[in-house]
């Protein structure tokens, strides 16, 4: 994908900032005979704004994950399904993000697959945890909850949180040039603390190391590549890791760089670009109420960036054990 620094021109869509700095609505597309110029645009709008917002689109499942393999080369649940589970909606490319139970109900939010997902209402970014990180998530509502429920989506501009940093801190950041380790057994346990107690994310597994500070490259902008699964920062002592992430997760996610999303009705879909924003769920009083089923495919980055310092070959089976080393501390959290 190319870089896209100037200011783009939109021929066959309407744009509608929902942000002073980033994220829009997006009109006028069509989604069921989408044209070469039509896509292009999209892909310009995602360069600019970070985070689009399309109503109404009419995709079902295999016509979301088509559109999404249009974009890159999709992540899929089978190195999250190591013991032989099958995909909750029969596709593979299809991440569950809803609170629907096995069978068919609301999500009890004191269920263990709940605890499991309470890191993704802090801001993070899709899949920093692995070796090959995240460029685009498409998120699209099947089913939400009655208006006034509560259910946003929120995201934080991390490439203007950049430009906004303090200079002397920039130069600073810039010349250090710092490499941090990326694991979701961070996010959980800052998500559910009491539940995953028994978690030690240092021995949950390899982490992914990915440079803090990068370029954007489809937009040429700096941005602060950080998130609640941020462990720590290499080559620093864990306290003065911890500040420093602090600082840098409280400086991109500040009220005034974040807007929320409103799901307004199903078949809306939310694409957001990893390397240049952050995003949270935000809960609300559907939460043990209302079924709210939205479902996620993520494309795999392809940017000079994409593996960070991670060897490429260890793309897959090292997540896994990550993964299992979790689901094992909850599980004797649960049993005892």
């Amino acid at each position: 994908m190319g870089s896209y620094s100037e200011e783009p021109e939109f021929k066959t869509l309407t744009i509608k900032p929902l942000h002073p700095t980033f994220g829009a609505e997006v009109e006028g597309v069509n989604f069921q005979n989408l044209s070469d110029e039509q896509f292009q645009e999209i892909l310009l709008a995602m360069a600019k704004y970070g985070v689009c917002v399309f109503r109404n689109t009419g995709l079902d499942d295999a016509s979301h994950i088509e559109f999404s393999k249009r974009i890159g080369d999709l992540d899929t649940m089978r190195r999250y399904m190591a013991d032989g589970r099958k995909p909750r909606y029969g596709f593979y490319e299809l991440f569950d993000a809803g609170n629907i139970d096995d069978q068919g109900g609301v999500l009890d939010p004191d269920a263990p697959r709940a605890h499991y997902g309470k890191g993704n209402a802090l801001f993070h970014v899709d899949s920093s945890f692995n070796p090959r990180r995240a460029s685009f998530s498409l998120l699209r509502a099947v089913e939400i909850p009655p208006p006034g429920n509560g259910g946003n989506t929120d995201f934080a501009d991390s490439r203007t949180a950049w430009d906004t940093l303090d200079p002397a801190l920039q130069r600073e950041l810039l010349e250090k040039d710092h490499v941090v380790h990326h694991s979701i057994a961070q996010s959980r346990k800052l998500g559910s603390p009491e539940f995953f107690k028994d978690l030690d994310p240092t021995n949950a597994g390899r982490m992914s190391r990915h440079r803090l500070i990068q370029v954007h490259e489809p937009s040429g902008r700096r941005n602060i590549y950080i998130a609640a699964h941020s462990h720590h920062v290499e080559g620093i002592p864990k306290p003065e890791s911890d500040a420093l992430i602090k600082k840098l997760l409280d400086h991109v996610t500040q009220k005034h760089n974040t807007v929320s999303v409103e799901w307004r009705q199903p078949s809306d879909m939310i694409i957001w670009d990893n390397r240049a924003t952050l995003h949270k769920a935000n809960g609300g009083a559907f939460e043990g109420r209302y079924r709210r089923d939205l479902r996620r495919t993520t494309v795999h980055d392809d940017s000079s960036t994409a593996w960070g310092l991670n060897p490429v070959e260890e793309d897959t089976d090292k997540w896994v054990v990550n993964h299992a080393a979790t689901k094992s501390a909850a599980m004797t959290r649960v049993q005892g």
